[in-house]
């Protein structure tokens, strides 16, 4: 599935694109992905300017200037195509700008999502309203991770996949941080000092900023808007590594089964 830094290389992609433009027409394919679109918006989109994109977890965001933003989510095997040459079986959306530029939105699994919600509302959309804050904004730190764990027992991976926690991390992420940050992913959340949270928020924003610059990784489907494959796979740090060294001690990584999730870790430097 995209992840946090996926689907941030994604909104970039889309910007030159859309910004500032206007939408031209808007076709919906079908009636629905994951579930229906809403009944009105083509009406809302069509010949409204893209004022804005952004990003919240693992949604984008592409707000207009009738006070209304799209809402997607590329779920397991989505992704926007940029300008293509023909339109597919599986783009079920497609965007034509005002300049003449197409976007399709392709999910083979239907997995993804599209809405549209008043922008001033955002906060308020099911899936926003329980959120923590971004890892990469100025509300998520040690003291951050320090507050909502206190008193937690349990393992710190867990805790933080926990959208409530915090916002868009996901496990190939997760992973890579404790590494960095050389915590186990089993600890108890809540028998971390606040130095080793404050390592580990550093940790957390550290491994993201790195996922965006090098476009994301290439899972599956995933590829980003101009259709290059992101490559930031070649430098993960543990995940997808077992049985080979761990980057900062030279053990053997090991992995294991969580929650029906891999877990990818060093048993000697993550304590």
């Amino acid at each position: 599935m995209p992840e946090l830094p996926e689907v941030e290389t994604t909104v970039r992609g889309l910007a030159p694109i859309l910004e500032g433009r206007r939408i031209e027409s808007i076709e919906l394919r079908r009636a629905d992905l994951r579930w229906p679109f809403p009944p009105d918006l083509r009406q809302r989109v069509t010949g409204a300017r893209v004022t804005t994109l952004g990003r919240r977890a693992k949604y984008g965001l592409i707000g207009t200037d009738r006070d209304d933003t799209l809402i997607f989510h590329l779920g397991m095997s989505g992704h926007w195509r940029t300008d293509p040459t023909e339109i597919g079986k599986h783009d079920h959306v497609v965007i034509v700008t005002d300049e003449g530029r197409r976007l399709a939105l392709n999910d083979h699994r239907r997995f993804g999502s599209l809405d549209l919600v008043r922008t001033e509302a955002i906060a308020d959309y099911p899936p926003f309203r329980a959120m923590g804050p971004e890892p990469l904004g100025p509300a998520f730190g040690g003291a951050h991770l320090a507050r909502v764990l206190e008193g937690r027992s349990a393992p710190i991976k867990a805790l933080l996949l926990d959208q409530k926690i915090v916002a868009g991390l996901g496990n190939i992420y997760v992973c890579d941080a404790l590494n960095l940050a050389g915590i186990a992913p089993g600890r108890a959340g809540g028998h971390i000092a606040r130095p080793r949270l404050d390592v580990l928020a550093d940790a957390v924003k550290s491994v993201l900023k790195a996922a965006i610059a090098a476009g994301g990784s290439s899972l599956r489907d995933y590829v980003r808007p101009d259709g290059e494959l992101g490559y930031f796979s070649k430098e993960w740090r543990v995940y997808g590594r077992e049985g080979l060294p761990c980057p900062r001690c030279g053990t053997v990584i090991r992995r294991r089964v969580d929650s029906g999730r891999s877990t990818f870790y060093c048993p000697k430097c993550q304590r």
